[in-house]
């Protein structure tokens, strides 16, 4: 063991992300695992694009996974999706959408009741939207699609107009009582959320999650942490604090250009064998690696952000990455006046023909 934190290169370190995030180019890491286990390990991804969410755990899934592999186990009920987190759709597994849930729905509840008083969504208004949708999540099928539970809340006299649909839904799936899970042709169903089985304690949760986000996505920091689940920073501090006491072997501290980072254990025993130079990787808008984090800035400038992020309305673009620096966007399937590949400047042209060449290989739709 080491006696005091372990410096570690900022190429490095990116480098440590990468196979943390299951993303090392070329690399044997978690090269059997199926998209549950992908998912399990990450607790969940950024989900709101739902196209885009298939794409970031198939490519973090075995060689030869497809997104239809992906879809199909969400219509197996090993994968949902729902409102976990910063007011944000996420993809993860049914066990975790409940701890996740019982972490953070007071919280985002709290945030959007001003949007929902706002909109004529008191309380008695979000009761009976949630009778029907018992009602309707009750009855045999594989679920309930967004027009049809919205058409049998306006029968009921639920006000729907605008996006007050959408906000019910949120509120509804804050309490419990739905969630996204499988698909019928390119669109997901709602279905009921079941109560846990066996409940996690929110400590032992916390804890749990802190876990495996350092080790699925580390070099990070608490921080990081906190934004990635919306939480205030005290308690997730605590948190990791408190599992860095109970197990002391496992996360390690690191430094990163100067900044304290917590990593994987395992994942440090291996910065030896990293791959070195250029090697790309290609991923879905909204994706962990540029998004997990509250502090890019191991990853991306803000010139490069501004390429992800070009406008002000939220909308992260598919991202080109270059031995773990974000260098661009991508484009599968751009086009006629539209190239493939925006790159920032000084990218070499060597490395601009191996991401355009990825670009053409890439095997996810």
């Amino acid at each position: 063991m080491t006696s005091g934190p372990l410096t570690i290169p900022a190429p490095a370190a990116r480098r440590l992300r990468l196979r943390a995030q299951g993303l090392t180019p070329g690399g044997d890491d978690g090269a059997n695992r199926s998209p549950v286990d992908v998912v399990r390990r990450m607790v969940a991804l950024q989900g709101q694009d739902l196209p885009a969410v298939l794409r970031a755990i198939a490519v973090r899934s075995a060689p030869g996974t497809t997104v239809e592999d992906v879809r199909a186990r969400f219509d197996a009920g090993e994968l949902v999706r729902g409102w976990t987190q910063r007011g944000t759709l996420f993809a993860t597994t049914p066990g975790d959408l409940a701890a996740l849930v019982s972490l953070t729905a007071e919280r985002m509840a709290r945030a959007g009741a001003r949007t929902q008083a706002a909109e004529g969504l008191d309380d008695a208004v979000v009761a009976r939207a949630g009778s029907v949708a018992r009602e309707a999540l009750s009855a045999p099928g594989p679920g309930v699609s967004r027009a049809a539970l919205l058409d049998l809340c306006r029968a009921a006299g639920v006000p729907v107009e605008g996006q007050r649909g959408y906000h019910l839904i949120v509120a509804l799936a804050l309490q419990g009582v739905l969630h996204w899970g499988p698909f019928a042709g390119a669109q997901q169903l709602m279905v009921a959320t079941p109560p846990p089985t066996t409940p996690e304690e929110p400590e032992t949760a916390l804890r749990r999650i802190a876990q495996s986000y350092v080790t699925s996505r580390g070099p990070a920091t608490p921080e990081d942490l906190a934004w990635w689940l919306g939480l205030p920073k005290v308690p997730v501090r605590a948190a990791v604090a408190a599992l860095r006491e109970e197990q002391p072997d496992a996360l390690v501290e690191v430094t990163v250009d100067g900044r304290a980072m917590l990593a994987g254990r395992d994942a440090l025993g291996t910065t030896d064998d990293l791959p070195a130079g250029p090697g790309v990787v290609l991923v879905p808008g909204f994706d962990e690696i540029v998004l997990g984090y509250q502090d890019r800035e191991l990853v991306a400038d803000a010139e490069a952000m501004r390429t992800v992020v070009p406008f002000t309305n939220g909308i992260f673009r598919p991202a080109v990455l270059l031995d773990g620096r974000l260098v661009g966007t991508w484009r599968r399937a751009p086009k006629r006046d539209e190239e493939p590949v925006e790159l920032v400047p000084g990218v070499p042209a060597r490395s601009r023909r191996a991401i355009e060449k990825a670009v053409a290989a890439w095997p996810h739709g």
